[in-house]
């Protein structure tokens, strides 16, 4: 099991970046795909990005390919979401997840959930 929380976010406005963290308690992290999803208000929870255990594999949903990218660093137990060029329709709580599939976007496959941290993205 994997404990996830994740920090970053925050008001800024549209053009703008912001980077996300999410830290995994457990020893076992490096054994995990993770992923990022996000929620808006009145929406469902989409997927955002995925990256695999290594690293070396990764998957976007369409909308933020070329403007997001995913990474992690197995030695700190974290998994960063990098977010430039950000736009109103960026808003949303967004949230970790881990999953034993490899960077799968389907949310059913993530057992494991953080809490979210809220991203606004002001025109």
């Amino acid at each position: 099991q994997v404990q996830l929380v994740e920090s970053g976010g925050g008001l800024v406005q549209a053009g703008a970046s912001l980077r996300l963290s999410c830290a995994a308690s457990g020893r076992t992290f490096s054994s995990y795909s993770m992923g990022w999803f996000r929620q808006a208000p009145g929406k469902e929870r989409e997927f955002v990005a995925a990256v695999s255990w290594s690293g070396g594999g990764t998957n976007y949903a369409d909308s933020v390919k070329g403007r997001f990218a995913i990474s992690r660093d197995n030695a700190k137990n974290t998994v960063y979401l990098q977010m430039n060029s950000l736009k109103p329709e960026d808003t949303a709580v967004y949230y970790c997840a881990a999953s034993y599939r490899v960077v799968t976007p389907t949310i059913n496959q993530y057992p494991y959930w953080g809490q979210g941290t809220q991203v606004t993205v002001s025109s």
